[in-house]
């Protein structure tokens, strides 16, 4: 793992085997830390598990990591370290340190670092002890690059074998600050029978047995220690055979003597392969030289001057000593290493932090050279404390040394440089704030705007203070608490000043006094402040302009910390205590950036702590946990609490990233998973709430109050277990959730088991993974007819099976789909994760069969074949290997056969029933037919249903499947959020089920008290956001079943309805928003309610499920006692959903040609409404790769009157009731029932109804289909300003507070809020009187900015994740960071300010009519786009297939080049969409029929 001096979190690298050279069995990792959490944490986990962990840090980390290095060092860990700071090295770091265990070994070169870091990891391989590798960067940073070393070399040096042994073995332990008594042992011969005289083995002979035999290893020798001590005994010493007889062998600690020998052996290694030698301590110099420089730090400028020296300078003919291998110190090694001639030796040591009064170098060598039999003839011995040299003073340097040295009386400790750094590299790095952090600073400026004061802000100017101190919580504590100090004497100054007649005028004393009084209070001193400066500036004494001085003292600031999460670890904790403990009036906004998704992989004993808990406990303090990007509104709310709390505070905020340059989306995904699981709560805590009969604790992440209540229920049955064995308490509470999820799984199989038991005949056991529910419906359709056969069946999701039970079943089938890039379901990939890496799994008694279900057409390219039916075909071929049996060969189901994968399963379903011997049962009972759609909506009774019921079950979020479908005419649909689907699932909970609503809205026009009334819907109810639909209307998520009916009374409160929003029935009508003709579009407007209201259903079911209270006792709801009425619909309502849109020439704004019917208005002579030309059949509905699906363009019917239109609307879909096919839901719209009969075929059957025929349609001409923004005045002399809502989001973010800036807007207008069908906003109706406050409010909340790229403001997108359970892709969070990935190119063309339609939708039902577009992204898996080119800028041509199964990569690389051809080929005028196709790029779409057409892409046949 790489640690990091700088705040950045890398990613982890995918696991890869990959160029492994350490052992190609094994998976290797790299993981970047941030430069403030506790330094080498991370590196225990993997340790412990057996891994060799490699570190690559600063020498920074050292110091702090102390508490950790003494017992690292028992393991074989290598921490490369570069001194630092660069430019001016400071080795004090190492020389602190170096008693902790470690091996220390140091490299001066590039080919030497390279050669170094690969004798540290084989030494730790073999010695399994941790080694520090230390180097100065700047010393090599004009060297040559070197090549890479030879992998073969690599193999040898680090001896595969070996570190495989050490790797094997894994440790348990339980603390980080408990000797665990691991100990590295070395293996030693024995003589078990050698006489008692028998002369000793001298350990110097086992050394260089040892080294012989280490030798050996590159050549592959055999040698034994015996073997290579006689080869070397070539004096009287007894051979090792002669001295002992070896018969056993016995373990010991492993010594310095075994380190240096080990290293002396991986360097005779590296020698006899490349000819570079190292030893413990290098000389380089004449053999005969007098004196020599022993240097601890860098040497690059000195070596250079030595080599350049001439005859007569003081330091020619001396030699340079460094430690190679700096621990263990091998005194035996120096005094080898030191020529005899040379008498005098001074020591450099670049040490800036000096705790005493020698050098530790120079204590070194005095006592190597000066004790022992070394001291009749020992050198002369100098230190010299080395400092900062310029490259042009390091001659003089050397003279001034060898001068000292060579002088009768030398001076010890001499200094020589300078100490000071040099201000140029004082900064030599500065300390930024990771961008993604900047949202919670953001919302402090703007909450406290000029009074707020960070004490450790990161650009705060500190004199004589480095930035890294500068920046240091615990530095900011101390610099609040003089600042509040200083202000507390100035308060005492200003009240003496009150009573002195110091002034010219009496003014100023009241004005001082009155302030004194209400210094304390922030709102009153700040008000009164501006009036104090104001007085005192017009007095003119000498009092006045001393007070004037500190002027900004007369402001009550509010003073924050800002921390991470390093706070929450030991090292940091302290701080944090400190702080609390101080009763001081600071507050704290502690960062905590750990992904919810890595917190698993997180070392269970790192001794993280809760800080919020802890701050609760302490009980002074108030407490806040946060998350920006959950609830934008609760962080306000804490920072104002946090402000108004007299005494110390703590918000601990969730901001959750890995890189810096994560995408907003990423870091909210990771939010909710934490918060929506519990793992991240969000609250409040003010202990001072009691004193005024308040509850001290407020939960705020209301959709989990009830889960967090049973997990803290939990927590207290736990409690005493974990207060006796707090070593296991991390470890109870996280794996909670898993251990849950594994005895559901068990509690339901012995469920199935202990009911097959009454049962006779052969078990089959069918486990399925299906995403659409198609495999589900297969295997219980399956297993109904096993047991109809006489077979004990049991049907269970692959997820929810114990796969521990998998060897002892008889029979297994196994059923799945494909999702993704041929990945399984999620409700299957654990299931096939567990069964892939257990090797160990014995299949060898069961019989299986398998039946996948794909689309053979599904990823078109040849390349991208093997992912059709991947899942079963993987399944298939992985349960043979574990030696599974096959009753028969694996079933391949195609949605491209004639009947989908109906097809495949005829024939593979009979052959398994013949493998079990059961194809031949008679008497078998007829299956009752599949329920439909239309079978619900007939048994509903008007669409009732069991709503009711469903919504008072409180055992689950979720409602029976049925009325899932008929909530859809209420307007609602049940969703669950589908970024927290498999971490609930793991927790052994439901999915996170929650409600989407959908108001009905006529025309998109709504009043200013309703746009009130939706904005605290949906904060009280829902996710905190509103969503602006393509379709102008309201639409809220996340609001769970027990708020649905609240919420749905809160809509009727504001006189709108969520009636046939949704569901088989005619829906919202939209009507062009046409601010510039107010009088025109209310006419158009009245028309588009008029049609509403007329298609309205009938039913009474909404008014008594939503809207009656409980005591309404004069309807009821279930069974037969009400009998409605739907006279258009009946009682099966229309076969598919249906939709009218009104346009207004020359604006194609609501896209008129993509809807069920399309009007066109008309207008006459007199400047308003006339009548409409009438389109029918329009649809944007496909299914990936089926053809037999299409999307469409309206046809022309004609022209009819204004006053008629809404009885053509009605006859129009009354053709389509009785016609439109009621079998086939993907066939239903009523684009094919116009394709199935011909446009004039279907005109004359509403001609019938109508009584009359069309008229001939008048002429129209549209010019765009995109929104006008900015400021319009209309005829009447109103003004209309047109806001960018990119994708129709409505939510408050800390750049952009756009809710609360539209809400306070609300307040205050007069006029309309009409929704767009591009998702945009139009403030309707302001005049000119109200305009200067309007625009003043605008611009407070930056609603003001609509300079945006063309493409943006031209852009856009469904909703998709999280929430919409058809997506297969992102779209609404995805597409604004396309754009800004292609904003530069359009800059770089000159297209900036072109207007380019680009949609995006995550399915292909076409919610934002990508079809239509210029430009589309059509998501066909998580990450992977179908590309459409050709679609015409008015919205009246279907675009085409240009590209399949894309990601952002290929995007790029295809639109870019696309995008500067169509700048500098273009005509004038010329859009793109007509562009593309004439530069050959795509075929046009002539009609719906043709879209499959002529595709740039086509997709290949071959078979995977």
């Amino acid at each position: 793992m790489l640690y990091s001096p700088y705040s950045l979190l890398l990613a982890p690298v995918p696991n890869s085997r990959d160029n492994c050279i350490l052992s190609l069995q094994s998976e290797h990792q790299v993981q970047a830390i941030r430069h403030n959490v506790d330094p080498l944490l991370s590196a225990f986990q993997p340790l412990r598990s057996g891994k060799l962990v490699s570190v690559t840090t600063s020498s920074s980390i050292l110091l702090p990591s102390i508490p950790h290095l003494y017992k690292l060092a028992q393991y074989p860990i290598v921490i490369h370290v570069a001194i630092h700071p660069f430019g001016y090295p400071d080795y004090s770091e190492i020389t602190s340190i170096r008693q902790c265990g470690f091996t220390f070994l140091q490299s001066e070169t590039l080919r030497e670092g390279q050669d170094i870091a690969l004798s540290a990891h084989a030494l730790a391989a073999k010695s399994g002890k941790g080694v520090i590798h230390f180097f100065d960067p700047a010393n090599s940073k004009n060297d040559h690059p070197v090549p890479v070393e030879d992998p073969e070399l690599i193999k040898k040096v680090l001896d595969i074998d070996a570190a495989a042994e050490n790797k094997s073995t894994s440790t348990q332990g339980s603390s980080l600050y408990v000797d665990e008594g691991r100990r590295p042992n070395i293996t030693a011969n024995i003589d078990s029978h050698a006489p008692p005289d028998s002369p000793t083995i001298s350990s110097l002979l086992v050394r260089e047995a040892i080294v012989e035999r280490e030798a050996k290893v590159t050549s592959g020798e055999e040698s034994s220690i015996g073997s290579s001590a006689r080869q070397s005994s070539a004096d009287s010493r007894p051979t090792m055979s002669s001295a002992t007889s070896i018969s056993s062998t016995a373990t010991r600690p492993v010594t310095s003597e075994d380190i240096s020998t080990f290293l002396s052996g991986i360097w005779s290694q590296i020698s006899k392969v490349t000819g570079r030698t190292y030893r413990a301590f290098e000389y380089s110099g004449p053999d005969d030289a007098e004196s020599a420089l022993f240097v601890f730090g860098s040497t690059g400028l000195f070596v250079d001057e030595i080599l350049a020296a001439k005859p007569s300078d003081e330091f020619a003919k001396c030699g340079i000593i460094t430690a190679r291998l700096y621990r263990p110190w091998i005194s035996s090694d120096l005094l080898e290493a030191i020529p005899p001639s040379v008498k005098r030796i001074a020591v450099l040591e670049q040490i800036r932090k000096k705790t005493v009064k020698w050098g530790p170098v120079l204590l070194d060598l005095l006592t190597s050279l000066r004790t022992g039999p070394f001291t009749a003839d020992s050198p002369l011995i100098v230190g010299n404390q080395l400092g900062y040299i310029e490259p042009a003073t390091a001659r003089q340097a050397l003279r001034g040394i060898f001068q000292n040295l060579r002088s009768a009386s030398p001076i010890q400790n001499l200094e020589v440089g300078n100490h000071q750094q040099p201000r140029d590299l004082l900064n030599e790095y500065s300390l930024e704030q990771p961008k993604v952090e900047s949202a919670y600073m953001k919302i402090l400026d703007q909450v406290f705007g000029e009074r707020l004061h960070i004490a450790n802000r990161l650009d705060a100017t500190d004199a004589g203070i480095s930035p890294s101190i500068a920046a240091n919580p615990e530095f900011g504590f101390g610099a609040l608490l003089a600042r509040m100090d200083h202000r507390k004497k100035f308060i005492g100054e200003v009240q003496e000043a009150a009573t002195t007649r110091d002034f010219v005028t009496d003014i100023p004393q009241s004005w001082l006094l009155k302030w004194a009084l209400s210094a304390e209070d922030s709102k009153k001193a700040n008000t009164l402040a501006q009036e104090v400066i104001a007085r005192l500036g017009t007095d003119g004494s000498k009092l006045a302009s001393q007070l004037l001085s500190s002027k900004s003292l007369f402001f009550k600031e509010s003073h924050w910390l800002i921390g991470s999460d390093a706070w929450s670890y030991d090292l940091g904790n302290s701080g944090v205590h400190h702080i609390i403990a101080s009763g001081a009036n600071v507050n704290m906004l502690i960062i905590d950036s750990q992904p919810w998704s890595q917190r698993a992989a997180a070392d269970a004993i790192r001794r993280k702590k809760d800080v919020g808990l802890y701050a609760m406990n302490y009980g002074n303090a108030y407490v806040a946990s946060v998350a920006v990007y959950s609830s934008y509104t609760q962080v306000l709310e804490a920072m104002i609490e946090a402000d108004q709390f007299d005494g110390p505070s703590v918000v601990v905020a969730y901001l959750p990233y890995s890189k810096e340059n994560d995408s907003p989306l990423t870091v909210l995904q990771e939010t909710k998973k934490a918060v929506g699981l519990g793992y991240w709560p969000l609250y409040r805590w003010n202990p001072n709430n009691e004193g005024k009969g308040e509850a001290n604790f407020s939960l705020d992440s209301e959709r989990i109050k009830q889960e967090l209540e049973e997990f803290l229920k939990r927590d207290n049955h736990l409690t005493q277990l974990m207060n006796r064995h707090p070593e296991f308490a991390a470890n109870l509470s996280e794996s909670y959730g898993t251990e849950l999820r594994t005895l559901q799984k068990r509690r339901a199989k012995d469920a199935y088991d202990k009911m097959l038991e009454s049962l006779y005949g052969a078990p089959m056991t069918i486990i399925f993974s299906s995403d659409n529910g198609n495999a589900e419906n297969l295997a219980k359709r399956l297993g109904s007819r096993g047991k109809a056969r006489g077979l004990k069946t049991m049907v269970m999701a692959m997820d929810d099976y114990p796969l521990e039970d998998l060897p002892g079943e008889e029979n297994v089938v196994m059923i799945t789909s494909t999702a993704g890039q041929g990945e399984f379901p999620q409700n299957g990939r654990a299931f096939w994760d567990a069964v892939k890496e257990n090797a160990e799994l014995d299949l060898s008694q069961i019989k299986y069969a398998v039946f996948a279900l794909g689309d053979s057409h599904y990823w078109p390219r040849k390349e991208d074949k093997i992912y059709y039916n991947k899942p079963g075909k993987d399944l298939d071929t992985r349960v043979s290997f574990l030696g599974g049996k096959r009753l028969t060969d694996i079933g391949l189901g195609d949605d491209q056969d004639p009947d989908s994968y109906q097809t495949g399963y005829s024939e593979w379903e009979p052959k398994l029933w013949q493998a079990l011997n059961v194809d031949k049962v008679e008497g078998l009972p007829e299956e009752p037919p599949p329920i439909t759609n239309e079978d619900i909506k007939i048994q509903s009774n008007f669409l009732r249903g069991t709503i009711t019921e469903g919504l008072e079950d409180l055992s689950t979020g979720a409602i029976a499947a049925s009325d899932q479908q008929l909530t859809k005419f209420h307007g609602t649909y049940m969703q669950d959020d589908r970024d927290l689907r498999d971490e609930r699932k793991a927790q052994g909970l439901e999915p996170a089920y929650a409600f989407m609503i959908r108001c009905r809205l006529n025309g998109g026009v709504a009043t200013p008290s309703q746009w009130l009334q939706m904005d605290s819907i949906s904060s009280s109810y829902g996710n905190g956001t509103m969503k602006m639909t393509t379709r102008q209307t309201f639409q809220f998520h996340g609001v769970i079943k027990s708020k649905l009916k609240s919420a749905m009374r809160g809509i009727n409160k504001a006189l709108m309805t969520t009636i046939a929003a949704c569901g088989d029935v005619n829906r919202n009508v939209m009507c062009s928003s046409l601010p510039t003709q107010s009088a025109y579009h209310r006419d158009v407007h009245q028309t588009a309610a008029k049609i509403s209201d007329h298609l309205l259903p009938a039913t009474t079911a909404y008014h008594e499920i939503w809207l009656k209270d409980n005591n309404d006792k004069q309807t009821k709801v279930a069974g037969d006692a009400i009998v409605d009425h739907e006279p258009l619909y009946g009682p099966t309502y229309l076969p598919r959903k249906f939709k009218i849109t009104i346009a207004i020439p020359p604006h194609n704004d609501t896209d008129v040609f993509a809807h069920d019917i399309g009007l066109i208005a008309i207008k006459g002579s007199s400047g308003r409404l006339e009548g409409f030309n009438v389109l029918a059949g329009g649809g944007m509905g496909v299914t990936h790769n089926n053809k037999k699906t299409y999307p469409r363009t309206g046809s022309m019917m004609g022209y009819a009157s204004a006053e008629k239109i809404h009885f053509i609307c009605e006859k129009i879909m009354l053709v389509q009731r009785d016609n439109g096919d009621r079998t086939n839901r993907k066939h239903a719209r009523l684009k094919y029932t116009i394709d199935d009969m011909g446009a004039d075929v279907f005109r004359s059957k509403v001609e019938d109804l109508l009584g009359y025929q069309f008229e001939e349609p008048k002429p129209f001409e549209f010019k765009s289909n995109i929104d006008t923004f900015g400021w319009q005045k209309d005829e009447l002399g109103m003004n209309h300003f047109t806001f960018f809502i990119e994708n129709g989001r409505i939510e408050d973010t800390a750049d952009y507070p756009m809710k609360t800036g539209l809400r306070e807007i609300a307040k205050v207008h007069k006029g309309e809020f009409r929704l767009t069908g591009n998702q945009h906003l139009c403030l309707s109706g302001v005049h000119d009187d109200d305009l200067d406050g309007i625009m003043e409010m605008m611009k407070k909340y930056k609603l003001e900015n609509v300079q945006f790229s063309g493409l943006r403001l031209s852009s856009s997108a469904c909703v998709a994740f999280p929430t919409c359970g058809l997506a297969m892709a992102e779209s609404e969070r995805y597409l604004p960071q396309l754009i800004t990935k292609l904003e530069d190119c359009l800059e770089e063309n000159g297209l900036k300010q072109d207007s380019i339609v680009m949609r995006m939708t995550g399915c292909p039902n076409g919610c934002a009519r990508p079809w239509l577009a210029e430009v589309a992204f059509v998501g066909k898996a998580y990450g992977a786009y179908n590309m459409y080119l050709g679609g015409a800028y008015h919205g009246q041509r279907l675009n085409k297939l240009y590209r399949s199964s894309i990601q952002e990569e290929e995007i790029l690389e295809i639109i870019k080049p696309m995008l500067k051809q169509y700048a500098m080929e273009r005509e004038q005028r010329e859009h793109f969409g007509d562009w593309v196709i004439r530069a050959g790029y795509i075929k046009p779409t002539t009609e719906g029929k043709t879209f499959h057409d002529d595709v740039a892409e086509k997709e290949s046949d071959d078979e995977a």
